[in-house]
């Protein structure tokens, strides 16, 4: 009995914060491929939001860098032990973004007040919950990670905290595969 227990308890820890209405539909493996058709979701996601300073973040004019689009929210406890493993890494790598959706209601007052609590070094814009972006999975748990190749395909897709040594592993990997395809692009996903 006890071992099924401290399962379950293992299980929440590792699918992270669950929206406050789950649709009940199961959480996304951990790091899946993305692939042409898996989820009906664009291959070369748009992505067009106001940040909280009011600037527009267009992720297509973020081409030739890698980019991370985190959905978060500030109850949720995984996704501020990433916080700082997010930001640090936006700041280390210029080969790195960082885009902050926060999937949650929210005023954007308190939003900022929050972060003055729990600063970024990236850009964070609140989502309108009934209306997330089109070219994305609605998050089923938080948080949720799509790391966007240079070219503006979606690399992975990742449910729960990822830390710094992750993503640059994940890169480096989808780098030397990169670096192994085939000069027409027959390779390329």
């Amino acid at each position: 009995m006890r071992i099924a227990a401290a399962a379950a308890v293992l299980a929440v820890l590792l699918l992270g914060c669950q929206p406050a209405d789950p649709s009940g539909a199961p959480a996304a493996a951990a790091a899946e491929p993305s692939a042409p058709g898996g989820s009906g979701k664009a291959l070369r996601p748009a992505l067009l939001v106001t940040t909280l300073d009011g600037t527009a973040y267009d992720l297509a004019a973020h081409r030739g860098n890698w980019v991370l689009v985190n959905f978060w929210a500030t109850w949720c406890n995984p996704c501020l032990k990433e916080m700082p493993e997010l930001s640090a890494l936006a700041a280390m790598r210029e080969d790195i973004e960082v885009v902050g959706l926060a999937y949650e209601d929210i005023e954007p007052a308190e939003m900022k007040a929050f972060l003055l609590k729990h600063p970024v070094t990236y850009p964070i814009a609140i989502l309108d919950t009934a209306n997330p972006p089109a070219d994305f999975d609605e998050p089923r748990g938080l948080p949720m990670t799509w790391l966007i190749a240079p070219d503006g395909r979606v690399e992975r897709k990742m449910m729960g905290p990822v830390t710094a040594a992750e993503i640059e592993e994940m890169i480096a990997a989808s780098s030397a595969g990169s670096a192994g395809a085939a000069p027409d692009g027959a390779g390329a996903g």
